[in-house]
């Protein structure tokens, strides 16, 4: 792995010499992909803008976004695209959201069914401003989805809600086939990386959701290179797969700016490799673990696999 040092001037404001600046680790080959441009990607680049709807491949600088939107698929990111928090990996904008579209639930449904998606995946940004966080709109999106189109299964990637556990109630209680939250990092970093959220509170609901619908896939997911041991990431494995999760997505974090956290390091396709196996010994249904992987990342394969593991 090759650091790149940024050459600094000679002096520095007060004529003493200035330190060199540490960047990013050179990317390696096996994280590069091709731009996007094919008339596939688009005509969903069109869709999603005239039915006025957001996804996290876009407002998250997804890598993944060319080859899911040639394929004809978007995770779709409800509750509009300004987040209330400002954690430290994330690059969607942060500040003060607009009011909550009532109708947003309907247009996500309708460019379900105009894709033809097998396996629709929603998510949002945090709406810590809201009592429900937001909650509301994630049932009606799913019963919406379910009119429109019946045959389509449904993953939802939902925020902490602050631990209202009533929110979640009201989720589960609208019948999503995956129930996903990420846990994102290791309990040391937790706080760093996620400044409004709790490790512990992340498993209790990924806990309480098996609960409530037991016949419902439970997922999270965890970022390697944030600074973890090896150790600690193993750990964090074994914690989410304590409170009955059956599927977890193992992904590289890509540093959006300098002014996001710092990335330690890359993990190699070995290592991920290494993890899934792990995983695997684990107990969960599923691993999807490389470089690219997010959570929504090839969903679809996902509840297949793990549909065969149960």
């Amino acid at each position: 792995m090759t650091l790149h040092i940024q050459p600094a001037p000679s002096e520095g404001a007060a004529g003493t010499p200035s330190q060199p600046v540490l960047l990013q680790p050179r990317r390696p080959e096996w994280l590069k992909v091709p731009l996007p441009g094919s008339p596939n990607y688009i005509d969903v680049k069109r869709l999603l803008r005239t039915y006025k709807l957001h996804t996290v491949c876009e407002e998250a600088h997804c890598p993944n976004i060319g080859e899911c939107f040639e394929h004809r698929t978007a995770t779709f990111m409800i509750l509009g695209e300004i987040c209330t928090r400002a954690c430290r990996y994330c690059a969607v904008t942060t500040g003060r959201p607009l009011a909550i579209d009532e109708d947003e639930p309907r247009r996500v449904a309708e460019a379900v069914r105009l894709l033809g998606l097998r396996h629709a995946v929603v998510t949002s940004v945090d709406r810590d401003d809201q009592p429900d966080g937001g909650a509301h709109i994630f049932a009606e999106t799913i019963r919406e989805i379910r009119r429109q189109s019946p045959g389509t299964s449904v993953e939802v990637l939902i925020p902490d809600f602050q631990g209202v556990w009533w929110a979640l109630e009201m989720v589960m209680e609208a019948g999503p086939d995956i129930l996903n939250h990420n846990t994102e990092t290791v309990p040391r970093l937790a706080r760093r990386v996620r400044p409004k959220a709790k490790y512990e509170q992340s498993l209790e609901l990924l806990e309480r959701a098996t609960m409530l619908r037991p016949d419902c896939m439970v997922k999270s997911g965890v970022m390697v290179g944030l600074g973890e041991e090896w150790d600690e990431l193993v750990e964090t494995m074994a914690d989410i797969r304590a409170v009955g999760t059956h599927i977890l997505t193992v992904g590289q974090y890509l540093r959006p700016s300098l002014k996001h956290v710092a990335l330690s390091r890359y993990y190699t396709p070995d290592e991920f490799r290494q993890l899934k196996q792990i995983g695997l010994e684990m107990g969960f249904r599923h691993v999807e673990s490389g470089p690219l992987v997010r959570s929504s990342y090839h969903a679809h394969e996902q509840v297949e696999h793990a549909l065969v593991a149960g």
